[in-house]
């Protein structure tokens, strides 16, 4: 019995030494001591504009931190907490970010350009007008994210989930999303230059007003999406199904308005 509870005191003991030495590193991490803050608590803080570029902070905790305007260049986020965190503006240009939860955040106009998102956790995130160029998103989940006026062009998706996504006016050229689901989300005014679309599901989309000039839709289900005013000359539509499709005053692939 008393083994027992010399082993209970000694576990509580490391316990409460590890917390302690948790906070300790964040608040060397915070005053500028360290550079480094690997599992640190700082979620609520008020981290704006904050200074953090090339810093470890994997499996750190900033749930509903304040990092608007915050450097955070070549970071290490891999699988951190970063849900509901405020990023507005914040630089995450080629931040490593797989397996992070960044579901919910604000990323509004940040900068976030070949940043690795691998299997991360962006579901309803707020992306509007990020620059996302040449970033890696394969197998990370946008589902409801808002990636309107977003710069994806030469981003990597492969796997992406997109499911009720917002895209409107989103740049998406020469984007390969071959066999993706995309049914029913919105590209309205969004540009798609060469984009493939091959065998993807397109069903119910908007993609009203739309530049796709070469694009490659062969294979694609097309039923009820919505092409009004879409550019689609010398786009490939070969084997497509288009049934229900609308292509009021679209351009066709022919170079001929559709009246």
């Amino acid at each position: 019995m008393r083994c027992w509870i010399m082993l209970l005191s000694l576990g509580v003991a490391t316990t409460l030494l590890s917390v302690s030495s948790r906070a300790d590193d964040a608040d060397a991490f915070l005053s500028g001591s360290a550079r480094n803050c690997i599992e640190c608590d700082l979620s609520g803080r008020d981290l704006k504009e904050r200074d953090f570029k090339r810093a470890r902070l994997d499996r750190a905790n900033f749930k509903n931190a304040d990092l608007s305007g915050a450097t955070l260049f070549r970071a290490t986020l891999v699988r951190a907490d970063l849900s509901g965190a405020k990023l507005k503006d914040a630089n995450l240009n080629l931040v490593d970010a797989k397996w992070a939860d960044l579901s919910g955040a604000d990323l509004t106009d940040a900068l976030l350009y070949e940043a690795d998102f691998a299997s991360a956790n962006l579901a309803q995130a707020n992306l509007q007008g990020a620059r996302l160029g040449h970033s890696r998103l394969y197998q990370s989940n946008l589902e409801g994210a808002n990636l309107a006026r977003a710069d994806l062009r030469g981003a990597r998706l492969a796997g992406a989930r997109l499911k009720g996504a917002d895209l409107r006016g989103a740049r998406l050229d020469n984007q390969n999303l071959r066999g993706m689901d995309l049914s029913g989300i919105d590209f309205r005014m969004g540009d798609m230059v060469e984009a493939d679309f091959t065998g993807a599901d397109l069903r119910d989309a908007n993609l009203a007003g739309v530049d796709l000039f070469g694009a490659r839709l062969n294979g694609a289900d097309l039923r009820g999406a919505n092409f009004e005013g879409a550019n689609l000359t010398n786009a490939i539509l070969t084997d497509a199904r288009t049934e229900g499709a609308k292509f009021e005053a679209a351009i066709m692939p022919d170079g001929k308005r559709r009246e």
